[in-house]
């Protein structure tokens, strides 16, 4: 019962941080505070995202843009970026063709034209073929699974929050501040 307790806990305190905003700081309190889940815990079907506002110079940028989730086939074949399109189908995006260096440079609110757009970009951005994989990894004194970017310096590192829900931290080579964000099963 400890544990359905702990994740009832660790629900209701992301649900909290997510609805009054936060700093880096109580998000990396929440997640320290989670615990580890395995590589073998995640490595089926697609999850939904959204984010954990902290003022990160990301904020808002994926979800304007149409960021769905993330696609786990198993630990060598992911799909780190799902986006769905204006009608509503959803797509792997290739995240070589992302142009994250506009993070932080343009307002999130620009990215709406973005969005409307996916569905005459899909044939540009879109892979069939998986971009990155999953490795239990030690980070911040646990070890749990963590997604690798196959071509970017970026380390996507999940905690439980309960059976359906992973909080993540983006670790990418050069982001001063840590972006995090929040995943649901979706099927």
């Amino acid at each position: 019962m400890v544990a359905a307790d702990s994740a009832t806990e660790g629900a209701a305190r992301l649900e909290a941080l997510m609805a009054a905003g936060s700093t880096a700081a109580q998000a990396w309190e929440l997640f320290d505070s989670l615990p580890a889940v395995r590589v073998d815990e995640v490595t089926t079907g697609r999850w939904r995202g959204d984010e954990v506002g902290t003022g990160h110079p990301w904020d808002r940028l994926l979800v304007e843009s149409g960021w769905y989730g993330k696609q786990f086939d198993s630990a060598d074949s992911v799909q780190p970026l799902l986006f769905s399109g204006p009608g509503g189908d959803i797509f792997a995006v290739d995240p070589r063709r992302v142009p994250l260096f506009l993070a932080g440079h343009v307002p999130a609110s620009a990215l709406k034209p973005v969005r409307r757009s996916l569905g005459v970009l899909r044939p540009l951005l879109r892979t069939r073929a998986p971009r990155a994989r999953l490795r239990n990894l030690e980070f911040r004194g646990k070890t749990s699974a963590a997604m690798i970017y196959d071509d970017l310096p970026i380390i996507d590192i999940f905690r439980r929050v309960d059976e359906n829900t992973l909080l993540g931290v983006m670790d990418k080579r050069g982001l001063n501040e840590p972006y995090f964000f929040v995943l649901y099963r979706d099927r």
